[in-house]
C-alpha cells in the first residue's frame, strides 16, 4: 500500500470512500497505466473478467455507472430493457469528468462528486478478487464482488443477454 500522500488527489478521494465504507481495499500504484481491462488484467496477472471496468452511461437524462466485467461489452439495449429504462448511451468524456471528477480509463467505484446511479454487472460474481480503478489510470483497489455491491450501493445485473 502507498500511504495516501503520494496517491494521485482522486485516488486520495476514492481512499476516503472505502475508508468510509469499513472496506479493507488497498490501492496500488501501477508503474503503467491500465486504461483498459486487457492492461490492468496484464499488470496485474489476473484474468481479464475479473477486472471491474466502471463505464459511465447516460440513462433517461441522468449519469448510470456500470460496473462490469472486463470479459465483455455492455448490451446498452438488453440493459434498458432489464431495467426498464429509457435509451443507454455512452457518455462522452466531458459527460464522465463532470459525473465523476475523473477521467475515463481511471474512474474508481466511488469518490465521485455525488452518488451516481450504478448497475454491478453479476458475470463479477464469479470471480474471487476483482481490482477496479482508483481514480486514476495508475491506480487499482481490490474488492470482491459483496464489496463492491457495499460500497456503491449498486443494483446487481446481468449486462449482456445469457449466452454471449
Amino acid at each position: 500500500m502507498t500511504d495516501d500522500t503520494s496517491l494521485p488527489s482522486r485516488s486520495r478521494a476514492v481512499a476516503d470512500a472505502l475508508a468510509e465504507a469499513g472496506l479493507p481495499g488497498e490501492i496500488r500504484v501501477l508503474p503503467d497505466s491500465a486504461r483498459t481491462a486487457a492492461e490492468a488484467a496484464t499488470a496485474l496477472g489476473c484474468e481479464v473478467g475479473a477486472i471491474a471496468n466502471s463505464l459511465v452511461f447516460v440513462c433517461d437524462g441522468a449519469p448510470l455507472l456500470v460496473m462490469t466485467s472486463g470479459a465483455h461489452r455492455v448490451d446498452t439495449a438488453f440493459l434498458a430493457r432489464v431495467l426498464g429504462t429509457g435509451p443507454i448511451t455512452r457518455a462522452s468524456a466531458a459527460q464522465v469528468r463532470e459525473a465523476t471528477g475523473q477521467a475515463i480509463g481511471g474512474v474508481a467505484p466511488v469518490g465521485h462528486p455525488a452518488p451516481l446511479r450504478t448497475v454491478v454487472d453479476t458475470d463479477l460474481a464469479g470471480y474471487a478478487l476483482l481490482w477496479a480503478a482508483a481514480g486514476h489510470p495508475h491506480t487499482v483497489v481490490p474488492m470482491t464482488y459483496e464489496e463492491l455491491l457495499k460500497l456503491t450501493g449498486g443494483t446487481a445485473s446481468a449486462v449482456v443477454p445469457p449466452q454471449q
